[in-house]
Parts: structure tokens; sequence; C-alpha cells
């Protein structure tokens, strides 16, 4: 295989050899007989994570820095290239879809295979002076040498070493990752990737990779096998010892593309065929048992709606407009369609967890999670069994202090987002959680009168001035003058102690396990354990600079720090309100402009939230918002019965007057989960 990479010049073949990746023969333009006409080349391939990459834009560049391919990937993920004549090798590959870019490479610019995937992603990076696989193109233009035969057949010799212990559990020790032949359908080379997760992330100075083991776990809360390194290291760790029994057949691409298909079919049926209704027009109220569309029920483990249970609640939708499912309830969610299904890890042996991204008929999107339960070949929905609804994610946070720009920073941390259940009073249930991560000392969360979800402070701080959920590993000014760290300034952020280095960041697992102690109130034990599991480590600082996020309008941040200017601490006070102007919150600029912008490259915010006090007590306000949305307005929304920044002034619940509003945040998450968080802190730093 090596000798085949080091004659084709890592995807200059005919596309037959090898058991790897390629999307077979490609057809090859013949010269006439007679004819001096020089004959384009064909460049194709398949771009794929284990799924296909499908609708991604895919370029191609030469060693000139000219793109000679614009096109896009097809269902299969596949593409093709008539490359122009004078295409000067070598050549790198992008495929990018949203926020998600994979590369590839090749020497030659004769026809041939290169494919694009995460293991071609690592060949690419490996190559990049910087690490960065986008950097790639740019280098070979004042360096083609970077680029050759020679140093991809490096490459792959040294990651397909590191993969050996898989490679030989799957029998798949003949891999082409460049240039050999994909099928979809979870034999061959898609065994291999739907058998791994990989992470490349650029940090300015390398990239930083981590490779994770999809096996199906010892016992519910193992942490999988995984290597963690570097671009700037000499060569890739070796996976441990793979257990060959270990490795079940995941789902193929195809079974998940199957069920969301199903899952389509249901939410194309109008409100009153999916569920028990009065009309399509009216959100209903009902139980599993309502559930009466057959495209709906048999999407649920054993074709019966009421068999799923997941965070203490069961199919249905309440008074209150909540229950599992309950989207199947309302109007909005008619037409909504489910795709880009990726398997992500084994539960257990049966149950698996896959991700996806959801579309609703006016364009919203967003990315979330299943857990599905194999039955027979087809994929159903399986509830977690879990009391509470959980979920832990990585986040990656930008805080600009508008009046205090010298202190504005980047951080980088775990959100664990606990529910604030509440009794039949809308009084919470639970006393506290104790949340053990997978490094460092337990956590406890507590519930706070106006908060929806549990916050949590430092251990040796005040339970009562926590002002959030997030677990901060550790945090850099934006100005490199400002002395010290934010942890110094933000004694009621949970901040570690130490804080966390980049390498210890950097050493973190894609896939960590945590779990979660539940104590009601007056109870001394706890009464409920559960486990919660990420798809992505916590981003170093350093990661986090290098990407893109929403940001506040010029316009709307100068009239904030006019608002601003003469107040105590520099926070927004409620004052009396009026018919004409209620007291509520209008994220916009004058002249109702817009209040945020999302650059190129930046995720769209999909929450926007407000975060402030009232008579010394914290409160959190949040409503989602349209991915094309530019600006928010937030009324208040009282969470328990002692919740008091709320007040009803003239017949209107509006925030009550003396209350203040210290921080604003623009939320979106990736399609790996991680949290992208743009906050706007309003407040002076002393």
């Amino acid at each position: 295989m090596l000798m085949s990479l080091a004659a084709c010049g890592g995807g200059g073949n005919d596309g037959n050899a090898g058991s790897g990746f390629g999307s077979g023969t490609a057809p090859v333009a013949e010269t006439p007989l007679g004819s001096s006409e020089p004959t384009p080349s064909r460049l194709s391939g398949v771009a794929a994570t284990g799924a296909a990459f499908a609708g991604a834009a895919l370029t191609v560049t030469d060693q000139t820095g000219a793109t000679v391919c614009t096109t896009q990937t097809n269902d299969q993920g596949a593409y093709a290239c008539d490359l122009p004549v004078g295409t000067k090798a070598p050549l790198v590959i992008r495929a990018t879809r949203d926020d998600v870019s994979y590369y590839s490479t090749t020497a030659s610019a004769a026809t041939g295979t290169a494919n694009v995937t995460p293991l071609t992603t690592i060949v690419v990076s490996q190559l990049s002076p910087d690490g960065n696989p986008a950097s790639l193109a740019g280098a070979i233009v004042g360096n083609a040498a970077a680029v050759t035969a020679d140093t991809i057949k490096s490459e792959v010799t040294q990651l397909l070493a590191a993969l050996k212990p898989l490679l030989d559990a799957l029998g798949q020790t003949g891999l082409d990752p460049m240039s050999g032949v994909f099928v979809a359908d979870g034999t061959g080379a898609d065994r291999v990737l739907d058998s791994i997760a990989v992470s490349v992330q650029s940090d300015g100075t390398a990239a930083n990779i981590q490779i994770t083991v999809k096996a199906v776990p010892g016992n519910g809360d193992a942490t999988p096998l995984s290597i963690s390194y570097s671009t700037a290291d000499a060569a890739p760790p070796t996976l441990p010892p793979v257990d060959a029994a270990a490795l079940v057949q995941p789902p193929t691409p195809a079974i998940i593309a199957s069920f969301l298909a199903r899952m389509n079919a249901c939410y194309a049926l109008p409100l009153a065929q999916r569920v028990t209704a009065v009309n399509d027009g009216v959100n209903a109220i009902g139980t599993a048992a309502d559930v009466v569309a057959t495209a709906c029920r048999t999407l649920f483990v054993g074709d019966d709606p009421s068999t799923y249970q997941a965070n203490g609640t069961s199919v249905g939708r309440n008074a209150n407009g909540r229950g599992a499912f309950e989207s199947l309830f309302r109007a909005g969610p008619t037409g909504l369609v489910h795709d880009r299904g990726n398997f992500e890890f084994f539960r257990n042996g049966t149950d698996v967890v896959i991700s996806y991204r959801w579309t609703d008929t006016v364009g919203n999107t967003d990315n979330d999670t299943l857990l599905l339960r194999n039955e027979g070949g087809v994929l159903k929905l399986t509830g977690n069994g879990n009391a509470y609804r959980v979920s832990v994610r990585p986040v990656a946070e930008k805080r600009e202090l508008i009046n205090a720009a010298n202190f504005s920073y980047t951080a980088t941390g775990y959100n664990v987002t606990i529910e604030n259940r509440l009794d039949e009073n809308f009084v919470p249930v639970l006393d506290k959680v104790v949340v053990t991560p997978p490094f460092g000392e337990p956590q406890t969360y507590t519930p706070k009168p106006g908060f929806s979800f549990l916050t949590v402070a430092r251990p040796a701080g005040v339970a009562a001035n926590a002002s959030g959920s997030v677990i901060y590993l550790a945090g850099r000014y934006d100005n490199a003058a400002t002395t010290g760290m934010p942890a110094d300034k933000e004694a009621n952020l949970n901040f570690v102690s130490p804080a966390f280095a980049e390498s210890d960041v950097r050493a973190l697992k894609d896939q960590s396990v945590w779990k979660l102690e539940f104590y009601r109130v007056g109870e001394t034990v706890p009464s409920t354990t559960q486990s919660a599991r990420t798809l992505a480590r916590a981003p170093t600082l350093d990661e986090i600079k290098q990407l893109t996020f929403a940001e506040i309008t010029p316009a709307l941040r100068e009239a904030l720090r006019a608002e601003t200017a003469g107040n105590q601490d520099n926070v927004l006070i409620f004052g009396t309100p009026t018919e004409q102007e209620p007291n509520l919150i209008d994220f916009s600029a004058q002249g109702d402009s817009p209040g945020w912008t999302v650059p190129t490259a930046a995720l769209a915010p999909t929450l926007f939230s407000a975060y402030g006090r009232s008579s010394g007590v914290r409160w959190e306000d949040s409503v989602t918002v349209r991915n094309t949305a530019r600006k928010a307005i937030l009324t208040c929304s009282p969470w328990t019965s002692t919740d008091g920044h709320c007040a009803t002034v003239s017949g209107v619940r509006q925030y009550r007057p003396g209350a203040s509003l210290n921080t604003f945040e623009l939320w979106a998450r990736s399609a790996r989960q991680v949290e992208m968080s743009t906050k706007i802190g309003l407040y002076s730093v002393q």
C-alpha cells in the first residue's frame, strides 16, 4: 500500500488501488488520434466522516494558489473535478459545510482519486507549517516541496502506525486513507471511519489532534480509548490494545439516514394527524396515548411511545408545554427536517447516540443528539431512563466588558446544565447536585429562585452569589498588557484554582464521563445518580483565539455605554414603566437596527439571554432566536414562587422597577456540541 502511495503521488492513481476511501475508477477523457490538444485531468473522490459529507462546498487549490475547481459533494459525498490544463501540483482539497471543514492533498495533477475525511485532514495538518490544515494551500505557493509523494507517504505511515491496534482488530491492515475505494456500507474503510472520532484543532502554532475509539464500553461510565498529540510532536503515540469483541458493528450511515427519514415522515404530517388535536393550528395537550399516527408511533421502541422515559418525563405535552417530544403536539414543528445523522458512541451493547441537525420550515437550524436502539436492523427512539434533565458541554467563551475594555477576556470550561425542577407549588425539589468531573474536585450545584438551571459557586465562594453553571478551567485577558487573570476579578464565577495550563486542557478527553449525584430537599444521601458524556473536550485558549464569534454591533455597544455611564457599577437599572415604554429588554440599536452581527465562519446565535439582580438576588431569562435574527426582545419570566425579578404593572408582567441587568449572552452550539458563547458585560471591574 505504501509503495502504491509513493508511485501514485498520494492520489494520482486510477482509483482502483487499496481498500480505502475512493469513489472508484474515475472516467478518463482520451485524446483523439492526431490531436495535439492537451487533455484535462479529472480528480474525484468521496468526502465522508463515516457518514457522507453531503452538500459540502468543495474547492481544489493548486501550487500557484489558484482555485482550479469549485463544486459540491453529492448525497453520497462524492465529487468530481475536471482540472484545467496547466494545473500545477501539489493540490489541496477542502470540503466545507457550515462551520466544519475537512481537507486532503495530492502530489499529482494527473487523473486520480483524493478523498476528504478526518484521516486525510490529519495528514494535511501534519504537512502544514503551523498545523492548521487551512494553511497548507498558502504554504505550497512558496514551498511546493512541502507536499510530495514522499512527504505524504511519511505522514500516512505514521498515522497508520498510530492506528495499528484498531486496524488489526478490524482486519483493515491494508487501509489506504488517501486514494482507496470507499463505499458507505459499514465495511472496509467505512468501518474504520465509523469506529473512530477525530478532532483536529489549530492553536495558531500547531494542531491538537485526538482520535477516540468508538467501542462498546465495559460499563456505562467507562472512558473510551483515545490518543492525543500535537503536530509539533515528533510522532503520534500508538493506540492502546483494542479489544476486537468490543468493536460491535455500529449502525451504518444508511440505517441512520433511514431513521431520520422516518422522523421526517412523521413531522411532515399535519398536527391533527400526528396527535389527538382540535385542529392543525392549535397546540395540543396530551400523552403518549394521543400519538395516533403510525409514522410517529413506530419511531419508538416497540412501536409504542409510552416506552419512552427520559429526564423524568414521558412522551406528551402538559399545560405548561413540557414533556418528552412535546414538539409532536405543536403546530410549529410541522415540516421539521432532520438530517446529517452521525454515529457518535455506544451507550451500551444495544443503544447508540447519534448527532443530527434539524431545520424548520422558516430556515432555523440547530444541532442535537438522540439515543436510539437497534431493533432488528431498524433504529428506534429509546429513553435514557434518567430522572433529571442534564447536559455537559464544553464551552468557548468570549466576554466583552464594554465599560472596562482592558478586562475583556476569553475563557474555556464546561457548562453543566441541570434543570431547576419545581414541584406543583413552583418550589425547587432539589437541595443540591454534586457533580464529579473526570478531573479535579467535585462541584456542588444549588437552585436559585430566578434561574431555570442550578448554579455553581467556587468551593470557597458564596453560593448565593453564584451567577452561572460553567466550570471555568482557565481565562485570559484579550489585552496582553492587562496583568493578572479573569479569575481575580470574577469572584462570582466558578474559576477552578489553580487554573488549567494549555497543556492540561489539551490532555482532556473528547469523550469524558461525568458523575452527578442528586439530593432532593431534606435528603442527606443522594437519591439518584446519573452520568453524562461529552462529544468534545473544552478548547484551549489558543484554540478559541482561532475561532469566530457573533458580536454586538458598534451602534448598540456605544448606546449601552452611554446609557450605563452614570449608573452604579455601570449596570442597567429598570425604571418606572409606562404603557408606551414597558420594562422589557430590546436588544437592538437605535431605529430598530441590528443588535448583533454574525461574521463569516461564526455560528448564528440560537439563544439570547440576560442576567441581573433584583433585591440582591440573581436572575436569568432567555429566549430562542432564529438563525437569521440579529436582534431580540426578551420579556420577564419568573421561574419559582419566590422569584421576585418580575412585577405586574398595569396588568402587564415586566421587569420590576429597580431590578438591574448586567450581562447579555449570544449562544450557539456546534455539531460537536461545543457551546459558543458571546457575553456582553455591562458591569464595572474594580
